[in-house]
């Protein structure tokens, strides 16, 4: 059932097909369900830092471009709008091989 959420500002740009479809299939938008990754410019400052640290994102290193998250379809849509985010990504589940 797709949610009644309306994304008005997300950038669809940075957001991948996978995860655009994701967003729309979830009905709360404030639970964080999706695993990302979120690609970030090469240079950030103390607020985009601030900001990843408030999903819950650790940042190890300043020249650190690639975090992994469990957001949700909101956290997607504010990532999305960053001027300091490149994309965003749904992390894949990986099967094994025997």
């Amino acid at each position: 059932m797709k949610n009644s959420f309306v994304f008005i500002g997300m950038n669809y740009g940075k957001v991948d097909a996978p995860l655009a479809a994701a967003v729309d299939e979830i009905e709360n938008v404030e639970e964080p369900t999706l695993a990302v990754f979120i690609h970030t410019a090469p240079s950030r400052d103390e607020i985009a830092t601030t900001f990843l640290n408030g999903i819950g994102v650790r940042v190890y290193s300043k020249n650190q471009e690639i975090f992994t998250a469990t957001v949700s379809p909101h956290t997607v849509e504010e990532l999305s709008q960053q001027p300091w985010v490149r994309y965003v990504r749904l992390s894949q589940k990986l099967l094994l091989l025997n």
